[in-house]
């Protein structure tokens, strides 16, 4: 295992790391150019090129709209027909796993890290970092915030605006600033529905 290798392996498990390391600055400064070709590329096809070139791991079929950031991509990891509108931005200090036909809606942000609170451990470069995971179908609507540890179960739909800071079950519609469940996804909740046209 390399330095570097051996550095996010602890990001990953919670303790205090420095954000200002030259290794991650450059890891960072790297993304961002990576990021800046994707947003930029001429065509879909290139920009998918783009996001499988920047990623940890990537199922087939990813949609990823502009403007799409990162904080290092090596830390991201999806399943496949992943769709990111436009604007998402996940900070992977720890791993972000996303799941199988996950929807984000525009500005969805996914932030693993947090700076440390006393304000000199803070300029010093102290962050922690814990993974964020989201399951299968979930659908996270526009400007929803996922905070860093906190897993979403499968097919759960979160409302804009909402705020995740702790964990969600499978089969839920939740919301808020701080997100809570408002009520299971049932039966009553299908529409008739099933792709064909019905105009």
């Amino acid at each position: 295992m390399t330095a570097l290798e051996e550095k996010f392996t602890r990001m990953a498990t919670g303790k205090p790391y420095n954000d200002l390391d030259p290794q991650l600055i450059a890891v960072r400064a790297e993304a961002t150019r990576l990021t800046t070709a994707l947003n930029q590329a001429p065509d879909i096809d290139t920009r998918l090129a783009r996001f499988r070139d920047l990623v940890g791991s990537c199922g087939v079929d990813p949609m990823i709209e502009p403007n799409f950031r990162v904080e290092f991509g090596r830390n991201i990891h999806v399943g496949d027909h992943f769709y990111a509108n436009y604007d998402c931005v996940l900070l992977d200090g720890a791993p972000i796993t996303i799941g199988d036909r996950v929807l984000f809606g525009p500005k969805v942000g996914l932030y693993t890290s947090n700076h440390l609170l006393d304000p000199g451990e803070r300029e010093a470069g102290g962050c922690t970092a814990q993974p964020i995971t989201i399951g299968d179908r979930v659908w996270l609507a526009a400007n929803v915030t996922v905070l860093p540890g906190v897993t979403i179960g499968a097919n759960t739909v979160v409302g804009a605006g909402s705020v995740v800071t702790r964990d969600l079950p499978a089969n839920v519609v939740a919301a808020g600033n701080p997100c809570r469940v408002l009520h299971p996804i049932t039966a009553a909740d299908k529409t008739g529905f099933t792709g064909v046209d019905m105009g």
